[in-house]
């Protein structure tokens, strides 16, 4: 069964068509690139697959649940499969960073396990950085932290939009090395990029689907670029 699954969705807001007549089914443990133009609709593509927006026609199942008649507590219950690392990186500027990631499970009052946090932190390269306050970040911090906060629920599914926008190369394969080891370990992983240095070199470690966005309608790629 497929993890997210659109049907001919369009996505209109203010009488203007953003999105047009939009069909694809992710399977569980793929991983997919999304390329397009700079306001070709990648964010309001990715807020679609995890319920934030919801399609003006066609149809969007989620987990097997078609989107538009889930109750609040189902979208809740569908967003602690999601993990979502959004582009502006938003912390809580008071919070350190261990308190940061660990803030899904505090809000869905879910016991924190020390070990576990601090295991999930060693792997994205932040132990040592676990007391810190998100001003004393890095760029490269602030996106590892991002990650581990998306997957501190344990997701099926990751979606990360430009998350290496901000970065030097570098950085950006380190984040993507961690996003490729996520999918080993079935999850399935979406990832939203203008860069195709970054697509070229994924390619070489996991098998991916490319997936670009140009007016408004999505189209298959394939796996060659």
């Amino acid at each position: 069964m497929a993890v997210i699954k659109l049907q001919h969705v369009a996505m209109s807001y203010g009488g203007k068509e953003l999105l047009s007549d939009m069909s694809l089914s992710l399977a569980p443990g793929s991983f997919h690139f999304l390329t397009g133009p700079s306001g070709a609709g990648k964010t309001t593509f990715l807020k679609l697959c995890y319920a934030e927006l919801l399609p003006s026609t066609g149809q969007l199942t989620l987990f097997g649940k078609d989107a538009l008649g889930m109750t609040r507590d189902d979208i809740a219950g569908i967003r602690q499969r999601i993990g979502v690392v959004h582009q502006d990186c938003q912390f809580l500027e008071h919070l350190s960073v261990e308190e940061n990631v660990a803030l899904p499970m505090t809000v869905s009052r879910r016991p924190v396990n020390a070990g576990e946090l601090h295991e999930l932190l060693g792997w994205v390269g932040l132990k040592h950085r676990r007391e810190a306050l998100p001003a004393q970040l890095s760029g490269g911090e602030r996106q590892r932290a991002a990650l581990a906060r998306a997957i501190i629920m344990s997701p099926d599914v990751i979606l990360a939009d430009e998350p290496t926008g901000n970065l030097d190369w570098e950085m950006s394969l380190r984040l993507l090395s961690l996003l490729t080891e996520l999918n080993r370990m079935g999850k399935t992983v979406v990832i939203a990029t203008h860069d195709l240095n970054l697509i070229r070199q994924a390619k070489a470690q996991v098998s991916a689907r490319v997936l670009r966005i140009a007016n408004r309608r999505l189209q298959h790629a394939g796996a060659d670029l």
